[in-house]
């Protein structure tokens, strides 16, 4: 825990009493529930919430709900119902996992029990299209979940979904068949060094070990027969926008990177400014108790900087005007470093988990996606950008907001 944290949780359980989860992340629940939460089920959960401290139990109350009906649908023959009630139970149980920040904890190991009986019984009803995946990885283990369309496909198209720091691989079980395999492409949605059961397994994060298993999971789809090894891209939110853009600068096998809310610029925003949670979820996933060592031995040196200069692949990202993680004077400022195909949206007043245009960025980042992998948006040259309004209308041609009124911020 950090100092900040320690000092301010009791405003943070304020929050979660006085405005529940809109307090932490406004309009989140857009997003959540493109990663598979049902709204009855979200409400449920924070219904019970009055601090922070009740959280897992609230997770894990409504998860088992959801687990209990579906084993009833199961043993009655409903297996469609029977799956989406496991969906909604294994991303439930993962939160409830994640609410505990000690590897160790038989909490959260029972948790992640109850996750992965769902995900196992999901597979199943899904006829094997839904696959645990368990990858060695200097010398420990690397977890993720493969996501096959219908039918024998051979030479597809995939997508390596990456999830934010604070975010596992059971997140992407609804997305990825509603956005990827429903239109014949193969998705590998990840939990990389720090996160999920890989952290679990005592796997934490560094510097630069993200980018190589990344590396080592396109290992893995390029031997796939139902992958094509020159079309594999990947989609990235928060952090793994970030980690993402790291990988694309380092490993050309990474043919197209759409990235959303990634943070872009100094780090100091994220780790000082925004909600203490980030930071101590950060020094959990790189097994860091010293605050200070944590500063000066990682942070210091995450800054994107002109690394992102070396990515060739046509690359996408998406940002709000205010995103609390990353400013938008340096967002733009990455965004002018890079030479590849490229391409900017900014929506209007959105926050970091642009819940107000969570369906559109899901759907919008897949076919941006699918499109680049087709080689439609490799064009030398390729700079689209984009200011999207709330109120419906499109600016094309710069991502600046209109208030700017076409005075550019210093350092862009």
């Amino acid at each position: 825990m950090t100092a900040r944290s320690t000092g301010q949780s009791w405003a943070l359980d304020i929050a979660l009493a006085q405005g529940g989860f809109d307090a932490l992340h406004p309009e989140a629940k857009g997003t959540m529930e493109q990663l598979g939460h049902d709204r009855t089920d979200f409400a449920k959960v924070f219904d019970l919430v009055k601090s922070g401290a009740m959280l897992p139990k609230a997770w894990a109350t409504v998860a088992g709900q959801a687990e209990d009906r579906a084993a009833h649908h199961e043993r009655n023959g409903f297996a469609r119902t029977a799956a989406d009630l496991y969906t909604r139970a294994a991303v439930m149980w993962g939160r409830a996992q994640y609410s505990i920040f000690e590897a160790a904890d038989a909490r959260k190991i029972a948790f992640r029990e109850r996750a992965d009986h769902c995900v196992e019984r999901l597979g199943a009803l899904r006829g094997g299209l839904v696959r645990r995946v368990v990858l060695d990885f200097e010398g420990k283990q690397l977890f993720a979940l493969l996501h096959l369309p219908p039918g024998r496909v051979r030479n597809a198209s995939a997508v390596i979904l990456g999830p934010g720091m604070d975010m596992i691989k059971e997140d992407y079980i609804a997305a990825a068949e509603r956005y990827y395999t429903a239109h014949g492409i193969v998705a590998l949605s990840i939990e990389g060094p720090g996160q999920g059961e890989s952290r679990a397994s005592g796997l934490t994060i560094d510097l630069t070990n993200y980018d190589r298993a990344l590396s080592r999971y396109l290992d893995y789809l390029t031997e796939l027969p139902e992958v094509d090894p020159h079309r594999i891209g990947m989609f990235g939110i928060s952090m793994s926008g970030y980690w993402g853009s790291r990988a694309a600068a380092i490993d050309r096998r990474i043919a197209a990177l759409a990235a959303f809310e990634a943070p872009t610029g100094d780090f100091r925003t994220i780790f000082e400014r925004a909600q203490p949670t980030f930071k101590n979820n950060y020094m959990y996933m790189a097994g860091y108790s010293d605050e200070d060592a944590f500063d000066r031995e990682l942070v210091s040196r995450m800054p994107l900087g002109n690394l992102v200069a070396d990515i060739t692949c046509p690359v996408l990202y998406g940002i709000g005007e205010f995103d609390e993680l990353t400013p938008l004077e340096q967002a733009l400022a990455s965004y002018e470093r890079i030479t590849a195909p490229k391409e900017m949206r900014v929506y209007e007043d959105e926050f970091h988990p642009l819940g107000g245009v969570a369906a559109e960025v899901f759907r919008f980042g897949a076919e941006w996606l699918e499109r680049a992998l087709a080689g439609e948006l490799a064009e030398s040259g390729r700079d689209v950008r984009h200011y999207v309004r709330r109120d419906g209308r499109t600016i094309d041609g710069t991502a600046h907001p209109e208030w700017w009124l076409g005075a550019v911020p210093f350092g862009i």
